[in-house]
């Protein structure tokens, strides 16, 4: 049996797909693709596919992941070629590469989120995150399948920083100005999601964006001292490196 780990994007439309639709997706992709994956014993089998800290409904992401237990040998450059033409649009297959031990759960201690706020001037939001990182808690609520709930957005920001607006100039600043906030967030539970920085935003500095803000995960990994991620499958591209030389 042999175990691989995937890293896919989600992207357009998709990103309003709940993880339980993109997994229906993954399955009847493996499936189109004839991956010969390895099942679970039992009145009901099920293909062994293990998610790991999926993005939530409403965001794109260029680093979500997946593991698959297959039953026979496969070369992962080949597994992404023949199940990427079976996703659909918008679930697009990135990488894969042979697990080599470890728990890749592990490996997931933050996220970087990209975050757009059309109609917010990137100098309001980089003055709005300012008092956000000044405060010690910041707490915010979040309605959830037991009720409403408060959480402390302020303990999982790691770092963060307002991009420009890439379409301003000095000489002629855009009529309609698009912050970009890009900040580290670490994996806690309950999960801080970029709607709860966002809520952070309005209950400290009052921002609140004319229109809804449009977030993506750029990457997961682990955190080192400078607050950067690292590359949760580098420890498995390393041994397949070791392995092929």
């Amino acid at each position: 049996m042999q175990k691989l780990r995937l890293r896919y994007a989600k992207r357009g439309p998709l990103r309003f797909t709940s993880h339980r639709d993109v997994a229906r997706a993954f399955e009847r992709a493996l499936r189109r693709a004839k991956v010969p994956m390895a099942y679970s014993q039992g009145f009901n089998p099920h293909p062994k596919i293990s998610w790991i800290g999926a993005s939530p409904t409403g965001v794109a992401s260029e680093a979500e992941y997946v593991e698959i237990q297959v039953v026979e040998e496969l070369d992962p450059d080949a597994l992404v070629q023949m199940l990427d033409m079976a996703m659909p649009p918008g679930l697009d297959l990135l990488e894969a590469v042979v697990a080599d031990g470890g728990t890749l759960a592990d490996r997931m201690e933050a996220s970087r989120w990209r975050i757009e706020l059309p109609g917010v001037a990137p100098d309001v939001l980089r003055a709005a995150f300012a008092q956000v990182m000044a405060a010690e808690v910041v707490e915010v609520e979040r309605l959830t399948k037991h009720g409403m709930r408060t959480i402390d957005a302020r303990a999982a920001i790691i770092t963060g920083c307002v991009e420009d607006d890439p379409t301003a100039s000095p000489s002629t600043p855009p009529a309609d100005p698009c912050g970009i906030l890009v900040v580290v967030v670490r994996q806690l539970t309950p999960a801080v999601r970029p709607d709860d920085v966002l809520s952070a935003l309005r209950v400290v500095a009052a921002l609140e964006p004319p229109v809804p803000a449009k977030a993506t995960r750029m990457a997961q990994g682990r955190l080192d001292d400078g607050g950067s991620l690292s590359d949760p499958l580098a420890p498995d591209w390393a041994a397949r490196v070791s392995t092929s030389g």
